[in-house]
């Protein structure tokens, strides 16, 4: 546990006012290589992670969907496809630089009309209530300050009956799994950043993230207490992701 005026980045101990702009600098550094680099990580399975996430959002034609930590676009360019000309995407990121990314990526790939870039912190999210009918944020929400917070914003801009979907690291159910994870996550996955992205510090810090990233029991009770109903969550490749699911009464 820690105290109210520091909190984690990565295994260190930071002052809670310095945390955003240390995960700030790791998204800076590691943008322009990003999707190469969840590419050579997960030796693509990320793809078929957000593939399931889309086909349990159950997001339709004139829907509203809020992205959070988008990034480089990868779940706002399937979401535009299906909410059509009447409905509308937002991709959110914290992070300019992750923005400006998924912006021209998205732009390239011509999507245009029913999608919006917006910078946005998902513990203060500046969008009014009762505004979307779904929210997803893909390996984000490890590294925001305050969770708790963060869910609650979250309900906040749900429309009733909505839902959100935590796509994130989460913790192995095998311990001979979690053996193989810690070695690969803390000695190879440092080794691919520096050869990728020339940062590898940046990549020991997600690594380490992950680790200190609430497990699938933690979070669902999070979701719950924060005002979340149906609350339940589907473990991934051997619970190395899990995708946790609730909905706004």
């Amino acid at each position: 546990m820690t105290d109210k005026k520091t909190t984690h980045f990565g295994y260190e101990q930071v002052a809670v006012e310095e945390k955003a702009g240390r995960v700030a600098d790791v998204f800076h550094s590691v943008a322009a290589k990003y999707d190469v680099m969840n590419d050579l990580m997960s030796a693509g399975v990320h793809r078929l992670w957000k593939r399931f996430t889309i086909e349990l959002s159950g997001v339709r034609p004139g829907n509203k969907v809020l992205d959070i930590a988008g990034g480089t676009g990868d779940l706002s360019y399937k979401f535009s496809k299906l909410v059509g000309a009447d409905g509308l995407v937002v991709l959110a990121d914290i992070n300019d630089s992750m923005l400006k990314v998924g912006r021209d990526r998205l732009l390239d790939r011509g999507v245009a009309g029913n999608l919006v870039v917006s910078q946005a912190d998902a513990q203060y999210l500046p969008y009014e209530d009762n505004t979307f009918d779904c929210i997803t944020i893909a390996f984000g929400l490890r590294n925001v300050t305050d969770k708790d917070l963060a869910l609650r914003s979250m309900l906040r801009v749900l429309k009733p009956g909505g839902r959100l979907l935590v796509l994130e690291f989460s913790k192995p159910q095998s311990s001979v799994l979690e053996k193989v994870y810690d070695a690969y996550s803390f000695k190879v996955l440092p080794l691919i950043g520096k050869a990728i992205t020339q940062d590898a510090d940046s990549y020991r810090y997600l690594a380490e993230s992950i680790r200190m990233h609430p497990d699938q029991q933690t979070l669902k009770d999070m979701m719950t207490d924060a005002g979340f109903a149906e609350t339940k969550f589907y473990n991934m490749t051997g619970g190395i992701v899990a995708l946790h699911k609730g909905v706004k009464p």
